[in-house]
C-alpha cells in the first residue's frame, strides 16, 4: 500500500435534494500509486469520484487532494466531429503554439501553453502506444471505434500530466487488444490513479485495492486477488469466530438457568426448614437475608456474563458479512441435446447452435458482432457479404446491453408478470426474492430502482419468461455490473437449462459459465472458430 497520501476523505457526507443519504461521513484515503475502487452497484462509487473531482459539492465533510484531478466519466459522449486533439484535450494549447509561430505574441497564448511547449511531441509519443500518430491530430472521432475513443480520452488525461486521475469503468465495451493497450497505459501511470473496475484483469494491475462497503473506506495493499484471498481469510475466521461466540453465550444462559434453579432450591430448602422449626427465627432471618444478598451477587455476576456473551456474538455477527446468493427455481425449456435453434452463415459454412450448447461470439470492436445479433433476431436485413443468420426456435430471449426493455412506471412484479401472465403474483415474489430483490423494492416504479435492482428485474423477466426461452441471447451482459452481480449472473444461469449465445470481451466470465463452442469475428467480420478463449 502506499504511504503517501494523493486523497484524503473526511467525514465525507452527501444527501441528495430529496434527502435520500449518498454517503454518510466516510473516512480514508487513497495513495499515490494505483488504486482499483470496487464495491457493490447502488454503493456509491461513481458519486465518491464525482466528489473527488468536484463535480458534487459534499453535504459535510471534506476531500482534501495533492493537486489537480483529470476525471474519465462512465459514459463518454461526444460530437462525431470532435477531433483526437480535442478528445486528448490539447486542441486550445496546439493552437496556441501555432498562433506565436505565426507571429501573434499575445500573452494570452503563452498563458495556454504554460509548461507544455513539447505537447505535440508528448502527444505523438503517447498516440504510438495506442497505434495512432501525430498525424491523426485532426482525424474525427467518427471515424474511430467507440473503444479507440475511450482509450484515446484516457491517453488526454496522462498527456496532461494531472497529479491525480480517476476513471469510472473504462472497460467497458472495449475489446480484447484495446483491454491490453489500457492495462499498459495503467502500468505505466505517472500520477496517483484511482479506478473504479469490475474487470477482475485490470484489477490485477493495481498497486492497491479499495472497497467501498456498508458506507466504509477499507484499502487493502495489492491487486484483487490478493485482496480477495485476504477478505476469505477473514471471513472464514469472523465465521468461526461467530460460532464461538454463539456457543460461548449458550453455555452462560445456560449456566444462568442451572444458577436460578439451585437458588429457587435453595430458598425452598430455606423456607421448609424455618416452617419445620429446625433453627431460631432470628437465625432463619440472618441466614435468608446473606442468601438474598449472596443470590443477588451471583444473579449480577451471571448477567454480566451473558451480557458480555451476547456482545460478543454482536461484534462477531458484525464481521460476518451477508454475502448472498442467487438460488432459483427456473422452468424447464425442454430443450434436447442436439436440437437445432439457431444458424449462422458466412460464405457457405454455417454453424449450428443447438441445444443445450453454450457459445461465445467475440470479436474485436466494430467487427460486426452486435449488427449479427440484431439481423438474427429478425431486427435488421442482412447485409451482403456479411455474416448472418436464422432462428429456428421462435422461443427465444433477449438482455441488449442497455437493459431498455423495462417498463420504468410499472412495479418489478408487473414488469415480470407481463413476460409471464400465468404465474401467481406470490411465485414471482418468491423468485424475485431468489435474486436479492426483496421487501418495497417489488412494488416500486422501476425507475425508482438502482441500477443493480433493474439488472436483476430484466434477469427475471429473461428467465422466468413463459414459455421458457429454448436460446437466451445476451449482449455484453456484464457491462455496468459489479463483482458480485457477475457472479450473481453466473449464478442464475448456471440454473438455466438451455442453450445460451453470449457477446462479450469479459472472458472470466465466459470461462465461468463454460463455454462449449467459441466463435470469433475477424476485422473483416469473417467468422472462424475458436478452441480455446486465448488462442
Amino acid at each position: 500500500m502506499s504511504t503517501k497520501s494523493a486523497i484524503t476523505l473526511r467525514d465525507l457526507t452527501l444527501e441528495w435534494p430529496d434527502g435520500t443519504v449518498a454517503l454518510d461521513r466516510v473516512n480514508g484515503t487513497f495513495g499515490t500509486g494505483r488504486t482499483g475502487l470496487i464495491g457493490r452497484n447502488g454503493a456509491g462509487k461513481s458519486t465518491l469520484l464525482r466528489l473527488i473531482t468536484g463535480e458534487l459539492r459534499p453535504t459535510s465533510g471534506h476531500v482534501d487532494t495533492s493537486g489537480e484531478v483529470g476525471h474519465l466519466p462512465q459514459t463518454l459522449t461526444l460530437r462525431q466531429d470532435t477531433t483526437i486533439a480535442e478528445l486528448l484535450g490539447i486542441r486550445s494549447i496546439l493552437d496556441a503554439i501555432t498562433a506565436i509561430e505565426s507571429g501573434d505574441v499575445d500573452q494570452r497564448h503563452f498563458d495556454e501553453i504554460g509548461d507544455d511547449w513539447d505537447i505535440e511531441s508528448r502527444a505523438a509519443e503517447a498516440l504510438d502506444q495506442i497505434g495512432f500518430s501525430a498525424a491523426h491530430l485532426d482525424r474525427r472521432i467518427a471515424e474511430v471505434s467507440g473503444g479507440e475513443g475511450m482509450l484515446i480520452a484516457i491517453t488526454g488525461l496522462r498527456i496532461r500530466r494531472t497529479p491525480i486521475t480517476v476513471l469510472d469503468e473504462p472497460t467497458n465495451n472495449l475489446d480484447r487488444p484495446t483491454r491490453a493497450r489500457l492495462a499498459e497505459l495503467v502500468d505505466q501511470w505517472p500520477g496517483a490513479l484511482v479506478v473504479v473496475s469490475h474487470d477482475l484483469e485490470l484489477l490485477e494491475h493495481m498497486d492497491d485495492t479499495a472497497e467501498l462497503y456498508s458506507g466504509r473506506l477499507e484499502t487493502f495493499g495489492g491487486p484483487y486477488s490478493a485482496w480477495k484471498e485476504q477478505q476469505l481469510q477473514e471471513q472464514a475466521a469472523a465465521v468461526q469466530a461467530a460460532r464461538s461466540a454463539q456457543q460461548t453465550l449458550k453455555v452462560e444462559k445456560k449456566q444462568r438457568v442451572e444458577a436460578e434453579t439451585k437458588l429457587a432450591r435453595r430458598e425452598r430448602t430455606g423456607k421448609k426448614t424455618q416452617k419445620d422449626g429446625g433453627i431460631p427465627k432470628i437465625l432463619a432471618g440472618n441466614r435468608a437475608s446473606k442468601a438474598q444478598a449472596s443470590a443477588g451477587s451471583m444473579r449480577s455476576t451471571l448477567d454480566e456474563k451473558v451480557q458480555a456473551a451476547q456482545a460478543a456474538v454482536d461484534a462477531a455477527d458484525a464481521r460476518v458479512r451477508d454475502e448472498e446468493h442467487i438460488h432459483l427455481v427456473l422452468p424447464d425449456p425442454d430443450v434436447p441435446r442436439g436440437r437445432r435453434l439457431a444458424e449462422l452463415e458466412d460464405e457457405g459454412r454455417t454453424i449450428v447452435i443447438q441445444g443445450p450448447e453454450r457459445v461465445a461470439l467475440i470479436g474485436a470492436n466494430g467487427s460486426g458482432k452486435s449488427t449479427l445479433i440484431e439481423q438474427l433476431l429478425g431486427r435488421t436485413e442482412p447485409v451482403a457479404g456479411r455474416p448472418h443468420g436464422r432462428l429456428v426456435t421462435e422461443v427465444v430471449g433477449f438482455l441488449p446491453q442497455r437493459l431498455d426493455g423495462l417498463d420504468d412506471d410499472a412495479s418489478a412484479i408487473d414488469n415480470v408478470q407481463a413476460v409471464a401472465p400465468g404465474t401467481p403474483a406470490g411465485a414471482i415474489r418468491n423468485q424475485l426474492a431468489r435474486l436479492l430483490l426483496r421487501g418495497d423494492s417489488m412494488d416500486r416504479p422501476v425507475r425508482t430502482l438502482s441500477g443493480g435492482e433493474r439488472f436483476r428485474v430484466s434477469l427475471a423477466r429473461l428467465l422466468l419468461a413463459e414459455p421458457p426461452a429454448q436460446l437466451l441471447i445476451l449482449d455484453e451482459p456484464t457491462n455496468n455490473l459489479d463483482i458480485s452481480s457477475v457472479e450473481q449472473l453466473a449464478e442464475a444461469l448456471d440454473a438455466y437449462r438451455g442453450a445460451l449465445l453470449i457477446v462479450s470481451h469479459d472472458f472470466a466470465f465466459l470461462e465461468r459459465i463454460g463455454i462449449d463452442t467459441i466463435i470469433e469475428l475477424d476485422a473483416d467480420g469473417r467468422m472462424r472458430q475458436r478452441r480455446e478463449l486465448d488462442d
